[in-house]
Order: structure tokens, then C-alpha cells, then sequence
């Protein structure tokens, strides 16, 4: 018997016992279904993490103060003597691996348009802010270190910023005025989105540093030319930690900090963070794949318990058979096929769900979704191998069987 021939036999046989069929092939429709629906997921989730990481960058250290301690008493997080403009200047001239260093002061302010307002965060950074963070005006420009110096009266908008007070007309060159200074528009920012945290990134507006405490914020930190957050861009080729090492012993020493005493800042590696995210990945990976295993494992015992009622049932018709002629290969491989039809068709039932099921969730827009080609033919795949390997032990029981004994079988 040929191929085909014994897929077409296959074919009638479990026509006939439609029902059965089905439930035998339901452990392995589940099993190939939640696979590509859960892979999918987090194919998706991942692609949106990573873009978001992107976002912010990922070889960047955040420096901010620490916390303070006075007469035995201790302060949260931020309450130690902020950073300044000079710290700024010695991480961009003294560390090696840094490519790119600025501070940033904010705080909330109303922005006005003819008549229209709007209160968004002010953002007081240094020219390098927009190279350090990877993020660039779609129009127009950034300002230059010469008009941080000289606390000069321009400012770039964010998206929804512009959406707000310009709608659809162009806002560079137009004049904002932030609190009460007027302020020229010479960029817009390109389009950020969310942060990991869920703030609109893009509600929000850039100004010179200088600008932002002289004219704007207002602030009287206790420091001269204070910052409260820097940012540090690391070359690819650098080592992180050996950077952030470095960057923590010149603190100590700008700070005044003695041998042993706490630090009174804190360096932030998004590193860190990015290793930690793939840990968390990898190990979910591992759940997954451990799901799909035993998913196909039940609906692989499935197969084996209805191949082996098949053969008890069809015991007089593989002795007709043997009887005239047929080898023992043959029965062998005609059970072995059932059993792979049953799985492989199963596969695909499972396939068509798990896409429905990923595209209702991903028109849900709760969660991103990602299918991905291979995972669909590992998991077609890997049904079919299941049918090979708990299909083979009643096919060849099957074919074992004595013909004469077979044809007395009532």
C-alpha cells in the first residue's frame, strides 16, 4: 500500500468514528492553541518593552541626590544637597566611556497661546540633553550650548503640547509664554509615546537650563546652578560597570564623602534593569514551553488511548488482512498514519484558534501581539511528532497480532 492510499484509508477510518476522533484530537487542538496564543502575547509584550527601553535608553545612568541624614534623623530619597551645572561639567570631562552628559531641572507650568492654555511639565535640560537621551526635534531644532549660557528664551514643544495649543497649524517660530516669559518655538519634538511607567512622554516641553531656574522655575535649592537629575550616556564599547564605578568614586569625592560613610547620591544603570527584564523573559519562556509539554503530552496519551480501542475494534479486520496478504509493515504503518493524521490535523485546528485567539486579544489593544511564523510550524510540528511517537506503540501492537487468532476475535 502507498502513501496516499494509506492517508486516504486513514482518512475513512477516522471519519467513521467522527466523534472520537475529535475528542481524541482535542488534548492537541488545546495544546497547539494556547502555545500560539501565549507565545504570542509575549512575543508582543516583549517587542513593546523593548521599545520602550529603547525609548529611554538603554546605555544611560541616571544620577540624582540620595538621602540626607541630620542629627540622627534620615530623609528619603532626593532630600541631600542637589547636583549642580559643575558636576555636570566634571562626569562630561573626567570619565572616560561618556559620550554625552546633561543635567535636568522640571517642574509643572502653564503654557499660554492666545487666550488658549495649557499646564504641562518644563523640562530645564543642557544642549547635550537631546544626543544623551536619543531623541530629536521632527522639526525644527534643538538650542545650542550658547544659548544655555546665556539663558536664552526659546523652547521646544512636545507632541501633544503642540496638539494642544496649535492643533494643525506649524508652531515654530510662534510665541508661548511659560508662567509669564515669553518664549520662541524653534522645535517639536518627534513622537515618544508612553514611558514604562505610563506617563504621556510627550507632554512636555524643553527649555535651556538656565532659563528654566532663572526665569521660569524659580527654584532656591541651597546650590549654585542646581540640577536634580543627570543623565549619562555610556559608549557601547565601554564597560558599565567600570563606568558607573567611576562615576560613584568622583562623586564621593565632589561630595566630600569620607572613606565607609553612606553615599548621599544614587547612579541608576538601566542595564541593570534591561539584564533583570530577561532574566524575567527567559523564565517565562520556560513556563510556557513546560505548558506546551504537557499540553501535548495529554493529548498525546489521548492518541495512544484511542489507537489502542481502534485496534481492539478493528482486531478481525487487520487478520482479514494478514490473511491475504497484507505485511505486518503495513498494518504497522497503517495505524502509525492514523495516528499522525489525527495529531497533525488537530495541529492545525489548534493553529487556526490560537491566531483567532491572538487577533481578538490584540483588537482588544490591552495587549500587543507578535505571531511569529516559526513558532506556528515548531508547533505544527511538534504535533505531528507526537502522533509518531504515542501512535507507534498500538501500531505496532497491531501489527503483532496473529492472524488466525485475529479472525476468531469476536
Amino acid at each position: 500500500m502507498n502513501l496516499f492510499s494509506a492517508i486516504r484509508v486513514a482518512l475513512i477510518a477516522l471519519r467513521v468514528n467522527a466523534l472520537r476522533s475529535a475528542l481524541a484530537m482535542l488534548g492537541v487542538v488545546i495544546g497547539v492553541a494556547a502555545v500560539i496564543a501565549m507565545v504570542s502575547v509575549t512575543d508582543g509584550a516583549k517587542q513593546a518593552m523593548e521599545e520602550r527601553i529603547a525609548s529611554f535608553g538603554a546605555n544611560l545612568l541616571i544620577i540624582r541626590p540620595g538621602s540626607s541624614a541630620f542629627g540622627g534623623r534620615r530623609g528619603g530619597a532626593g532630600t541631600a544637597t542637589f547636583l549642580n551645572d559643575e558636576d555636570v561639567e566634571a562626569l562630561a570631562n573626567e570619565i572616560d566611556g561618556v559620550t554625552g552628559v546633561s543635567g535636568e531641572i522640571s517642574g509643572n507650568t502653564a503654557l499660554v497661546v492666545e487666550g488658549d492654555n495649557w499646564t504641562t511639565r518644563v523640562q530645564g535640560v543642557h544642549a547635550a540633553y537631546f544626543e544623551t537621551r536619543d531623541w530629536f526635534p521632527q522639526s525644527g531644532r534643538p538650542f545650542y550650548a550658547e544659548e544655555v549660557e546665556s539663558g536664552a528664551r526659546v523652547i521646544v514643544l512636545g507632541q501633544t503640547v503642540v496638539n494642544e495649543l496649535f492643533g494643525a497649524s506649524d508652531p515654530i517660530g510662534q510665541i508661548v509664554r511659560v508662567g509669564s516669559t515669553p518664549m520662541e518655538v524653534i522645535g517639536v519634538m518627534s513622537e515618544k509615546g508612553q514611558s514604562s511607567w505610563g506617563t504621556d512622554q510627550d507632554d512636555t516641553v524643553f527649555v535651556p537650563v538656565s532659563t528654566a531656574r532663572d526665569r521660569i522655575l524659580g527654584y532656591q535649592l541651597g546650590v549654585r546652578d542646581p540640577v536634580f537629575t543627570i543623565y549619562a550616556e555610556i559608549s557601547p564599547a565601554a564597560d558599565p560597570e567600570i563606568v558607573t564605578a567611576d562615576i560613584e568614586d568622583l562623586m564621593r569625592i565632589r561630595r566630600n564623602i569620607q572613606p565607609g560613610a553612606e553615599d548621599d547620591f544614587d547612579v541608576r544603570n538601566l542595564g541593570e534593569f534591561i539584564r533583570a527584564r530577561n532574566e524575567t523573559e527567559n523564565q517565562l519562556g520556560l513556563l510556557l514551553a513546560a505548558a506546551a509539554v504537557i499540553s501535548l503530552l495529554v493529548g498525546g496519551i489521548g492518541i495512544m488511548n484511542i489507537m489502542l480501542v481502534s485496534t481492539t475494534e478493528r482486531t478481525r479486520e487487520i487478520g482479514l488482512r494478514l490473511a491475504v496478504g497484507a505485511k505486518r509493515s503495513d498494518i504497522r504503518n497503517q495505524f502509525l498514519i492514523e495516528s499522525v493524521v489525527l495529531c497533525f490535523t488537530g495541529g492545525l485546528i489548534g493553529l487556526a484558534i490560537g491566531i483567532g485567539a491572538a487577533a481578538y486579544i490584540d483588537s482588544l489593544d490591552q495587549f500587543p501581539i507578535q505571531i511569529q511564523p516559526t513558532v506556528a510550524l515548531i508547533a505544527i510540528g511538534a504535533s505531528a511528532f507526537v502522533g509518531v511517537f504515542f501512535g507507534f506503540y498500538p501500531a505496532h501492537r497491531a501489527s503483532r497480532l496473529d492472524p488466525i487468532e485475529a479472525l476468531r476475535f469476536e
